[in-house]
């Protein structure tokens, strides 16, 4: 198991459990985020299941930031408007 990768360094295809450890929670959340959809769902390749770094990368991005409310509006927004 891998248990440090150096930034710029981790591979396109990453197997399920490192994907969750490239965007920093255990493998059931990731499941969860999985099947909930914040997270993509896995590539195939032939029989084995692989997450493309770049789309983790676009999921993990639209996740919010800690105190924007659930329906993703920014309070910032109002006070900039």
């Amino acid at each position: 198991m891998i248990k440090h990768v150096p930034a710029g360094l981790w591979p396109r295809g990453m197997s399920r459990s490192l994907a969750a450890k490239y965007i920093g929670v255990g493998v059931t959340k990731f499941d969860e985020m999985v099947k909930d959809g914040r997270m993509p769902r896995a590539r195939r390749i032939d029989c084995r299941k692989v997450w493309d770094c770049r789309e983790l990368d676009d999921a993990f991005d639209a996740l919010p930031h800690d105190g924007e409310d659930d329906e993703g509006e920014n309070p910032w927004d109002k006070i900039a408007a």
